[in-house]
């Protein structure tokens, strides 16, 4: 490359990258900032609309309440995926959505919950609304008037599919009319007997009118008929300097991180600083473009992720400096680095990027909105360390940085005998893992064998009418530490109603002696009238259901990887040692939350997902350099696979131990840096990063040897 192009291209990605990041700034200087904030922040942040339903019918089945809890959950993640629906008093369900303000708005689009059924002429019903699965509005290009047409497309339970058939086949040629709460809405025409669970209502006027009729069929499809009881703003729980606090963590954190790459890796590290701040402006721009709800977990998780991103560069350039160290003139090293990092880096970000994409499509909640930020991450960081650091190399390369003095090179490691010790390292994790059995059996004995909080268990909702209006900060420093002392509850949890003095306040569930000690404190401190004190339990945010999704898919996506591991390596001990690692050090990782008692919210499911992704990612890079020193060999004895493995996790030491360290300095920021929530997120994944690091140099290369050898093929 001429140094003319060259200098041309470095100015021209300077100039995209300086605009860029001047953008993303302006972005993330409106977050928080009422409504003309760029980014939608969650409830946690920002606040938003909460709304009360009551069931009409009386005693509602416990049943049919989680039932409409859980559809409920699915409706709202419209909104957003870090909406929230639980269960109040016995009757009672509390729908929150993060970001908006507009409760009637809210109201109007999500549709009034009532009955719905289809009807023949005759006014009986043939399928009812609990029948319905889904309901959206769409277009389609009619191909005999050109026209675009407006329909509702309707997805059918398997026994909805069934009666749907039925009545149908029953009625070609005449209406079906859908009533909901006893007026008819809709007298779409049967033309014909409609199987497979499918159907399209046509003949809408409008695109709106479809949407509306849409909403109505699902909210209408509910288990239970309900009512609307109020509906609210209510205020950030967290307020402006967890924000603050979280962004001077990762600005200190990547300033650290960029200065260890530049000490460490020289002028490679200078262009993968570069490519990193294009990296967090890239990530700013994406939340905003692809409208994902920013909650204080997704922050600590972007963070991470600029942790992790230096990952594919560290790989890169260990090989750069093998390279050189084995003689290759700089420009080749360069070219050949990339080409041999190449197959880790893919296997390592797809494996976890079919993750990524398993969560999205089968979890619910924040396993969602993880899953959203994770697969953004993936590809994000592949771009930057691919693309945008290897032309700015080559820019600097054309520009006259050719001395190999400026790429470092390799230092000749001695083989360690890592495999000489495995039956030891093997006895740590069983006993790690061991004690956390037997830390949550203790625990069980004496209550939760986790710390439970109340997105998991449910609690005490209290809502308070103060004398005055306090703000978050007044709440956190005056009101929380009175109700931590007399509930003994380290996990209280608070929310202001906007355009009151009112406050709710969540605690785990107490008893009525608990309730009234703690009605007492507030009248006594706050002078707080006592009929303007209301208590109700509640259920947990996380519903079972949730919880279910979020196991199945964590399943699901555990075989997939599994899958394509075998078929990229060519061997199942490959996949089967990953796996196993992979349970190993999320085991490891719960005995720590058992043991810590640390609180176990919607956060953990964020964590042990951050984990998995960690955990196989660094297991990929070593089985990578295993497979490539075989060198495609299907015999040997076990001593030269022993050499086999130890030299490549010899080789590629350097790159378990740098990364490892780049992603627990940004973690390690935010615990230092953050409030109290995000410690608590921080912490566990302080203990998840070192023991991802010691399972894939300790633990993966052993088990895959141990099979090798143990189910040689003869």
């Amino acid at each position: 490359m001429k140094k003319s192009k060259a200098l041309g291209i470095l100015v021209l990605i300077l100039a995209i990258m300086a605009g860029m990041s001047w953008y993303a700034g302006t972005i993330i200087s409106t977050v928080g900032v009422g409504e003309n904030r760029n980014i939608k922040l969650g409830l946690d942040l920002a606040g938003g609309v909460s709304i009360t339903y009551g069931a009409v019918e009386d005693n509602p089945s416990e049943e049919d309440m989680k039932d409409t809890i859980y559809k409920l959950q699915k409706r709202v993640e419209n909104y957003s995926t870090e909406a929230s629906v639980y269960q109040e008093g016995g009757d009672r369900i509390n729908i929150e959505i993060p970001g908006v303000s507009d409760a009637n708005a809210i109201l109007e689009e999500l549709g009034k919950p009532g009955s719905m059924e289809f009807q023949n002429e005759a006014g009986e019903t043939l399928v009812s609304g609990t029948d319905i699965q889904n309901a959206q509005a769409a277009t389609y290009k009619n191909e005999v008037t050109g026209n675009t047409e407006y329909i509702v497309e309707l997805v059918l339970t398997d026994e909805g599919a069934v009666k749907f058939e039925e009545a149908t086949a029953a009625n070609v040629g005449k209406t079906m009319p859908i009533v909901y709460d006893g007026e008819t809405i809709s007298a779409p025409q049967v033309k014909a007997a409609i199987s497979g669970g499918r159907a399209q209502i046509d003949g809408m006027e409008s695109f709106e009118a479809a949407e509306n009729l849409a909403s109505t069929i699902r909210i209408g499809s509910l288990s239970l008929e309900l009512e609307e009881l109020n509906s609210k703003v209510v205020g950030a729980q967290l307020g402006e300097e967890a924000i603050s606090t979280s962004l001077k963590a990762a600005v200190i954190g990547l300033v650290l991180v960029m200065i260890f790459m530049i000490i460490v890796y020289l002028l490679p590290g200078f262009t993968a600083s570069l490519a990193l701040i294009l990296y967090s402006a890239l990530t700013v721009y994406a939340l905003w473009i692809f409208d994902i709800t920013l909650t204080l977990p997704g922050i600590a998780g972007i963070i991470l992720s600029i942790g992790m991103a230096v990952d594919a560069n560290v790989i890169i350039f260990a090989r750069i400096r093998e390279e050189i160290a084995a003689g290759k003139t700089v420009n080749s090293a360069i070219k050949l680095g990339y080409e041999k990092a190449l197959s880790a880096i893919v296997d390592g970000n797809i494996t976890t990027l079919i993750a990524a994409v398993v969560l999205g499509m089968r979890g619910s909640g924040p396993v969602k909105g993880f899953a959203y930020t994770l697969g953004i991450g993936i590809v994000l960081s592949m771009f930057t360390a691919l693309v945008v650091t290897r032309w700015l190399m080559k820019c600097f390369y054309a520009l006259g940085l050719q001395n190999a003095k400026f790429y470092g090179a390799a230092k000749q490691l001695n083989t360690i005998g890592f495999l000489k010790k495995k039956v030891i390292f093997f006895a740590i994790s069983v006993i790690a893992i061991v004690a956390g059995f037997v830390g949550m059996g203790i625990n069980g004995a004496n209550g939760n064998i986790l710390n439970y909080s109340l997105d998991f268990v449910g609690g005490t909702s209290t809502t308070v009418t103060f004398n005055e209006d306090y703000s978050i900060a007044e709440i956190d420093d005056q009101i929380v530490p009175i109700i931590e002392q007399v509930t003994g509850d380290p996990n209280v949890q608070t929310q202001k109603i906007e355009g009151s003095n009112q406050v709710v306040i969540k605690t785990r569930s107490l008893e009525l002696s608990e309730r009234d000690d703690m009605n007492q404190a507030l009248i006594e401190q706050f002078g707080v009238d006592e009929g303007g004190i209301i208590a109700e339990n509640i259920s947990s945010t996380i519903s079972s259901e949730m919880r279910s999704d979020a196991v199945w898919a964590v399943v699901i996506a555990t075989i997939c990887m599994l899958i394509y591991i075998w078929f990229r390596f060519k061997d199942i001990r490959f996949a089967g040692s990953a796996v196993l690692a992979l349970i190993h050090d999320v085991l490891v990782v719960l005995a720590f939350y058992a043991i810590a008692r640390i609180s176990v919210g919607n956060t953990f499911i964020a964590c042990m997902l951050t984990i998995v992704g960690y955990s196989i990612n660094a297991t990929i890079v070593i089985f990578d350099r295993i497979r490539e020193n075989l060198g495609g060999a299907k015999k040997k004895d076990p001593e030269a696979i022993e050499e086999i493995v130890n030299r490549s996790i010899t080789q590629t030491l350097t790159r378990s131990i740098n990364t490892s360290l780049t992603t627990f300095v940004m973690v390690f920021m935010l615990f230092i840096l953050g409030v109290s929530s995000i410690r608590e997120f921080a912490l566990p994944l302080m203990a998840g990063i070192i023991c991802g690091a010691y399972s894939s140099v300790c633990i993966t290369g052993a088990l895959w040897y141990v099979f090798k050898v143990k189910f040689v093929k003869k």
